[in-house]
């Protein structure tokens, strides 16, 4: 008889695609077995993807909470907009052989309890905020100290009675997400207007190779949520430089109006603006399969690079605040460039060491210091003694530079290519 398992697991982005492993091991381990899910709106793409769910129930607590009062007043007189009540009775339609929630809140342990099935999740010592084990019948202790998505998966075996030690690492979403690219009209159609764009515009090398399978697509996933993330904007305008001086063709997706104004800049800022190319803007669905056709991602700390490694796309992550430690893209051939300076990581969204200005001896002391770190760049490039190039926010980043990731990315496509 198909198991039927609940997940608790609305966000975040990264934190939702983190749980998608975990579903393969049981899978695999268990046969047949049904997820469904319960997610935030904006995440809804996601679950839908794994062929081992059978419903998403989307749920808008982010939205609810803004004017929790409100809602919840609303709905007990019966005059709201009937959002929490259809979710409900969503939630409730089944009985579920184990409800697990994954992601260990508050918010997340009490959905858990209005569902109707034994409930699972991590115990005090494990959970982000342990009053919220005392919610579930069965609360697990799973070891913090390992990485995101191995946590999830130890906690799901140990929910549902598996080994999962022996299992490959599977995030299970690209055989279906290719299966909708190929049979998706609209996603044809934006395939055919990116592809005739690009030709229309690059010169008639770079037409040879996007035509050719090994013509490289970089795709920079420049945008993140915290302002301290931001890997500096002019190093972003020198990366598209090498990257386009070295043959590669740049995409450039986006989400919000920032995102696509600081997209515009990277191009225009571009000697071969012409082998840049701005997307038109994307569902989860259209840019993950967008990834799924080029042929490495750079990205700062965002959960769309954690996408990135789930579509076994090779990937450079940059890491300043934060460290990719416990939370870092995970998969095969992600490199994690992480900064090296006295403060970082701090995990602090404002930094309040931002713009306070570098003086020349300054620069130079740190090239050098960064250069003796780092004996195989036996040349300095002129581009580090450039003043105005370090008055940049945060500081943490001077030297996380465009030189070194593009060194990095090199050296990723020569190992995929080579493997």
């Amino acid at each position: 008889m198909k198991k039927k398992v609940l997940i608790i697991k609305t966000s975040s982005l990264g934190d939702v695609i983190h749980t998608l492993p975990a579903l393969t091991d049981a899978a695999a381990a268990l046969g047949e077995v049904q997820f469904d899910w319960v997610v935030e709106e904006n995440f809804a793409e996601i679950p839908a993807w794994h062929p081992s769910v059978g419903k998403v129930i989307p749920v808008a607590m982010r939205r609810w909470r803004k004017n929790i009062l409100n809602t919840l007043v609303a709905n007990f007189r019966g005059k709201g907009s009937g959002e929490w009540k259809r979710f409900k009775q969503l939630l409730q339609q089944e009985h579920y052989d184990a409800v697990i929630d994954a992601q260990g809140l508050l918010k997340s342990a009490w959905i858990s309890r209005l569902a109707k099935g034994d409930s699972y999740g991590l115990d005090k010592n494990s959970a982000r905020e342990p009053l919220a084990s005392y919610f579930y019948q069965y609360p697990q202790a799973i070891d913090k100290q390992q990485h995101a998505v191995e946590r999830v998966r130890e906690l799901f075996a140990k929910s549902l009675g598996y080994s999962f030690k022996e299992l490959p690492l599977d995030y299970g979403i690209t055989k279906k997400l290719t299966a909708n690219a190929l049979n998706s009209p609209s996603n044809s159609q934006l395939q055919s207007q990116l592809q005739s764009k690009l030709l229309s515009n690059l010169h008639s090398n770079l037409k040879a190779q996007l035509s050719n399978s090994d013509g490289d697509t970089i795709l920079f996933l420049h945008g993140t949520t915290w302002e301290t993330k931001h890997w500096p904007e002019s190093y972003w305008f020198e990366l598209a430089s090498r990257v386009t001086e070295s043959g590669y063709t740049i995409v450039l997706p986006w989400g919000n109006d920032s995102e696509y104004q600081r997209a515009l800049r990277i191009k225009q800022q571009c000697n071969k603006s012409k082998q840049i190319v701005v997307l038109e803007k994307m569902t989860l669905n259209e840019l993950a399969q967008q990834i799924i056709d080029v042929d490495a991602v750079v990205a700062v700390d965002t959960g769309l690079a954690h996408l990135s490694a789930a579509l076994d796309k090779p990937t450079i992550a940059i890491y300043g605040p934060t460290s990719p430690g416990l939370t870092g893209t995970y998969g095969n051939h992600q490199i994690h460039l992480q900064v090296d300076f006295a403060c970082a990581p701090c995990f602090k969204k404002d930094c309040n060491k931002s713009h306070r200005p570098i003086n020349l001896p300054t620069v130079v002391l740190q090239t050098l210091l960064f250069y003796k770190k780092s004996p195989a760049n036996k040349t300095v490039d002129k581009f580090m003694f450039d003043k105005s190039r370090h008055n940049i926010s945060p500081e943490c980043y001077l030297d996380m530079t465009p030189e070194r990731v593009m060194n990095a990315l090199r050296k990723l496509l020569n190992q995929v290519k080579h493997q």
